[in-house]
């Protein structure tokens, strides 16, 4: 397995809304929440994919942009 697989992947999270929550989730045969952030309005995250995070989880309305495009969640 390579451990370095979109461990580079950045992506940005801007919240158009207060409380707006970025959930990560583990690696492995089992997922689970690991670790979670809450966003103001305005409030931008820059996170990345790691050894620990497969996928990330947002509620609320907020933009993300990565390499792929930019993204609108529709609350």
């Amino acid at each position: 397995m390579d451990t370095n697989q979109n461990h580079d992947d950045y992506f940005v999270i801007k919240a158009k809304e207060n409380g707006v929550q970025v959930i990560g989730l583990t690696r492995g045969q089992d997922t689970k929440f690991h670790h979670t952030e809450k966003l103001d309005k305005g409030e931008i995250m820059i996170a990345q994919f790691t050894a620990h995070t497969s996928a990330v989880k947002i509620r609320g309305k907020a933009v993300v942009m990565t390499k792929h495009g930019v993204m609108d969640t529709e609350v």
